[in-house]
């Protein structure tokens, strides 16, 4: 078994409280790997001892000199859409003079996807695959929704689930426009024969839970037909402006729900009080110019918040989490403590992982070396590329 003994890491994040603050911030640490899994974490000065106890490979571990940069988790992102075809960049310059962000464009993309081979397809999502390690992204989640057809849903989600474990189901993204008289026919079709094609390939079902996509009932409809094909539910809501996404996500016990831009007092308290993360998007506003999340709202009420970029060509077309957290700090009143912690544990427990997010034994071996002293530059250096070197398993990229 291969090992990798991590050493004068100057800031070491665990996300494990019992090492100290809220997010087990350790200094002149060291991080001990053997195969894809943490061994052991600790102080710098008990590593080679450590490393020593541990038997077979481990003595000989390759050793990495973190030259006192810090370590973090890597980042898991919980909401992409990260399988399409075509590009959108006339309606974001669009918007920034002045157009209004409307969900309708996701139908172009539809129609440029549908039109993809699954070569092009395939190529495409590993070069998204590769950008989204290259920043520190370790565990992603991928939608479908661009096929809006039996046969391109599947493919989607056949694809997705090539690259990651956490496939979400998203025929409820749109009606799509042949559809477009014919919403019960849609809402049927999305129920039975697509959720039959997709459900092989998926973990999650979604529905876009706002006017202009699914009604409240619809979006139960949908939900409940995932979960009694085993599916785990999850929601896109309140993004365009107050709704039933958030009552409905908590309601059916959704691992998430995402955007959260617009939330009544009792949004918030329902959240609060269950187990159901609220996931922001801050990619989403930055491109739409929407208000950003409050973020410190719903902290302070006690609500899990996590942090994903959405990426995805029509809204928020960027992969960076270290942008998010950026974001997060700067637009939505978290810490950067705290948006580190939403990017990493946040993401993690939106997804339902109990593997990855923090740095303990017996976890995935996904860390992310920084080029900086300190996790507080990810948002002090905004769009600075920060990441030094990844781990993903156990190996190094």
């Amino acid at each position: 078994m291969t090992a990798t003994l991590i050493t004068n890491i100057g800031e070491l994040t665990t996300n494990v409280a019992a090492h100290g603050d809220a997010l087990g911030t350790l200094h002149d640490a060291a991080v001990l790997i053997e195969g894809d899994r943490i061994a052991w974490v600790g102080a710098g000065g008990e590593a080679a001892a450590v490393a020593a106890r541990f038997a077979g490979a481990s003595a000989r571990a390759h050793l990495v000199d973190a030259g006192g940069r810090a370590v973090i988790p890597g980042f898991v992102d919980s909401h992409t859409h990260l399988v399409f075809g075509g590009d959108r960049a006339d309606e974001f310059e669009a918007r920034m003079t002045g157009t209004p962000y409307a969900a309708g464009g996701i139908r172009r993309t539809v129609a440029a996807t549908r039109s993809a081979s699954d070569e092009e397809l395939r190529a495409r999502l590993a070069a998204f695959v590769a950008e989204l390690h290259g920043q520190g992204t370790t565990t992603f989640e991928i939608k479908t929704g661009y096929g809006l057809t039996v046969a391109d849903e599947e493919r989607l989600a056949r694809l997705a689930a090539e690259v990651t474990p956490e496939v979400t189901f998203l025929g409820a993204h749109v009606v799509p426009a042949e559809y477009s008289e014919r919403r019960v026919e849609y809402v049927e079709l999305v129920c039975d024969a697509m959720l039959r094609a997709c459900a092989p390939h998926s973990r999650w079902i979604d529905v876009f839970c706002e006017r202009g996509a699914f009604t409240p009932e619809e979006s139960r409809r949908i939900l409940a037909a995932g979960v009694a094909h085993g599916l785990e539910p999850r929601v896109h809501g309140n993004q365009l402006g107050p709704g039933e996404g958030v009552r409905l996500a908590v309601e059916l016990g959704a691992a998430s729900v995402d955007h959260c831009t617009y939330l009544s007092d009792d949004d918030v308290a329902a959240l609060a009080g269950s187990t159901t993360v609220a996931t922001l998007l801050p990619g989403v506003e930055f491109s739409t110019r929407q208000p950003y999340p409050d973020a410190r709202r719903l902290i302070d009420a006690g609500a899990t918040v996590a942090l994903a970029s959405d990426c995805n060509p029509g809204s928020s077309f960027t992969s960076s989490m270290p942008l998010m957290i950026a974001l997060a700090v700067r637009e939505m009143g978290m810490s950067p403590a705290e948006a580190v912690w939403a990017a990493t544990a946040g993401g993690a427990k939106a997804l339902r992982r109990d593997d990855v997010g923090a740095l303990a034994p017996g976890m995935r071996a996904d860390l992310v070396m920084l080029d900086a002293p300190t996790r507080v530059h990810l948002a002090y250096r905004p769009g600075v590329p920060l990441v030094h070197t990844v781990w993903i398993g156990g190996a190094a990229l």
